[in-house]
C-alpha cells in the first residue's frame, strides 16, 4: 500500500528537543506569566486556582473574557501570526508584537495597551513558580523570539489538548477543564475524588489555596533546566505508598525519583504507532493506579471502547 501523502505520528508530532528552543521558551514562558497574571487579578478565585490558567484556540492560547470596570475583554496569545491581542466587545483591539526583544520591552508596550483600552490591573509585577524571577519591567535576559519553535510548541499543545480531553470525557465526577498553567508552564488535566486534604504546614499561598484537594492529574510540559525533555506526568496527590512500583502502561512509562511523578517522554510518544493512545494509555493507567491505591470510587470512571 502506498503512504504517499499519508499523515503519520511523527508529522503531527513534530520534533521539540529542549535545547533547541529553551531560550525562545523561556522568553514565551514570561509572556504567558504577564498574560497570566492579568487573568488572575481580574477574576474570582476559584477552588485549585481554576481562575488562573489560560486555555487552547485554534491559534494560540486565551484568558477567555474578563472584565476591568466597564470593559470586558480578553487577551489572546496568537502562535501562528505571533501577536498578542487584546479585544474588547465593543470592538476595539490592540496589537503586541511577539518578536525577539528583552521581555521588559513587551511588558511596557502590553500594559501600554491595556491603559489606553481603560484597562486597570495591578499584580505582583514578576513571575511566579521560577527559580530566579526578574521583575518584567527590568527583564532585559529573554530575549530570543523565533516563531518556527514558537509555532512548533503550539502545534504539540494543540494536539496533547484533544488527547487530554478524551481522557477527560470518561470522568464522571469533579474534574478541571484541560488548562494551561502559565507558572509551571503545562497543560494539565486533573480529577477530583471529593475528599478533603489538609495542604503540609509550611506550605506556601499557591500550595496552600490548590493542594486542599484530592486529585489525580496528568499533563505535559516542554522540559526545564531541571528536566530538559518534553514529557508527560502524571500523579496522584496525596502521594500513595508504594505508587512508584506500580507497572503503567506504555512499557516507555516509568516513574522519576527526581520528579516525583510518573514520566512518559515526548519522544518515546511520537515515535508510537499510535501517540493518541500511548498517551491515553499513560493517563487511564496512572490514574488506575493512584485511585486503586487511594481508594477511589471506581464507578467515577466510565468504560468505553477506545477506537
Amino acid at each position: 500500500m502506498s503512504t504517499i501523502g499519508r499523515v503519520t505520528g511523527v508529522d503531527v508530532w513534530p520534533e521539540l528537543p529542549y535545547g533547541d528552543w529553551k531560550d525562545t521558551l523561556e522568553s514565551l514562558h514570561m509572556v504567558t506569566q504577564i498574560v497570566g497574571k492579568v487573568r488572575l487579578s481580574l477574576t474570582p478565585l476559584e477552588p485549585q486556582w481554576a481562575n488562573v490558567p489560560l486555555y487552547l484556540t485554534a491559534r494560540g492560547l486565551t484568558t477567555t473574557p474578563m472584565a476591568s470596570g466597564p470593559v470586558t475583554f480578553q487577551v489572546d496569545i496568537d502562535l501562528i501570526d505571533h501577536q498578542v491581542l487584546i479585544t474588547t466587545t465593543g470592538g476595539e483591539i490592540r496589537r503586541v508584537p511577539l518578536t525577539a526583544r528583552p521581555v521588559a520591552a513587551f511588558y511596557a508596550d502590553f500594559m501600554s495597551s491595556l491603559s489606553g483600552l481603560g484597562i486597570a490591573t495591578r499584580f505582583v509585577p514578576s513571575p511566579s513558580e521560577v527559580s530566579d524571577p526578574i521583575p518584567f519591567a527590568e527583564d532585559t535576559v529573554h530575549s530570543a523570539y523565533e516563531p518556527d519553535w514558537a509555532n512548533r510548541f503550539f502545534r504539540v499543545l494543540s494536539q496533547a489538548d484533544l488527547v487530554l480531553k478524551d481522557h477527560r470525557s470518561r470522568f464522571r465526577g469533579r474534574t478541571s477543564p484541560v488548562h494551561f498553567f502559565w507558572g509551571t508552564f503545562d497543560l494539565a488535566n486533573s480529577r477530583f475524588s471529593g475528599r478533603p486534604v489538609d495542604p503540609p504546614p509550611n506550605a506556601g499561598i499557591i500550595q496552600r489555596l490548590g493542594a486542599d484537594a484530592e486529585q489525580i492529574c496528568a499533563g505535559f510540559w516542554p522540559g526545564s533546566r531541571q528536566f530538559p525533555q518534553a514529557a508527560f506526568f502524571a500523579y496522584t496527590y496525596p502521594k500513595p505508598d508504594g505508587i512508584e512500583e506500580e507497572a503503567i502502561k506504555p512499557p516507555q512509562a516509568r516513574w522519576d525519583a527526581g520528579l516525583g511523578e510518573f514520566a512518559l517522554l515526548y519522544d518515546d510518544v511520537r515515535r508510537s504507532v499510535s501517540p493518541e493512545g500511548a498517551i491515553l494509555d499513560f493517563c487511564e493507567s496512572t490514574y488506575a493506579a493512584g485511585a486503586r491505591l487511594r481508594g477511589w470510587d471506581p464507578a467515577l470512571v466510565v468504560e468505553r471502547d477506545r477506537r
